[in-house]
């Protein structure tokens, strides 16, 4: 079974200033959102292999997405996450189903490497209501610059019957760190924690 998309959606967001002083280069953060018809709403299912075979779909095919809003090389991504906001007539499971299983290693691949484990969050929810998609670096998950977020939402998704899946991708961490710990630098990627 292959996603059945009503709606794509790709924003990028740049910081040039924080508290009024200059970020440069600015922080960029890119989303790409896909509004899909649950095929499971209403009913129970067992068997959820095919949302598993779509999460892989929507991993390559949003993970792509995001670095070409960003206009950079694969290997120039630095964090990376995931969510998906089921509507009324789905279960939390649905998005358990595209978001783990088989969406992390297309979405790697769009981003070369990626030895951490992406951070992700599910909810329910209807039309126009934010989903915060969690990001963490993507080779180092003890990188604390990298530890972000991006906020997104359609105004007519998710229908009742429709998951809202995303996927954030930055080419920076958060403007002006300054919390310690291991910097990117310092990150060797490779057991997904420094």
């Amino acid at each position: 079974m292959r996603a059945d998309i009503r709606k794509l959606m790709v924003v990028v967001d740049e910081i040039h200033q924080e508290m009024g002083r200059p970020i440069d280069p600015p922080t960029r953060r890119a989303a790409a959102v896909a509004v899909i018809r649950n095929p499971f709403a209403g009913r129970y299912e067992e068997d959820l292999t095919p949302l598993m075979d779509i999460g892989a779909e929507l991993g390559a095919l949003l993970g792509h997405r995001c670095v070409e809003a960003l206009g950079i090389r694969p290997d120039q991504a630095e964090s990376y996450g995931k969510a998906a906001l089921v509507g009324e007539n789905g279960e939390l499971e649905h998005a358990a189903a595209l978001l783990h299983p088989k969406m992390g290693a297309p979405l790697r691949k769009e981003v070369e490497k990626g030895a951490a484990l992406v951070p992700s969050s599910k909810k329910r929810g209807g039309p126009g209501q934010v989903l915060d998609i969690p990001l963490g670096h993507k080779d180092a998950a003890y990188v604390r610059s990298h530890f972000d977020g991006m906020e997104v939402s359609i105004n007519d998704a998710p229908r009742a019957d429709e998951i809202l899946v995303a996927i954030a991708v930055t080419d920076s961490g958060r403007p002006l760190p300054r919390v310690g710990g291991l910097t990117k630098d310092e990150a060797k990627g490779e057991d997904g924690l420094r």
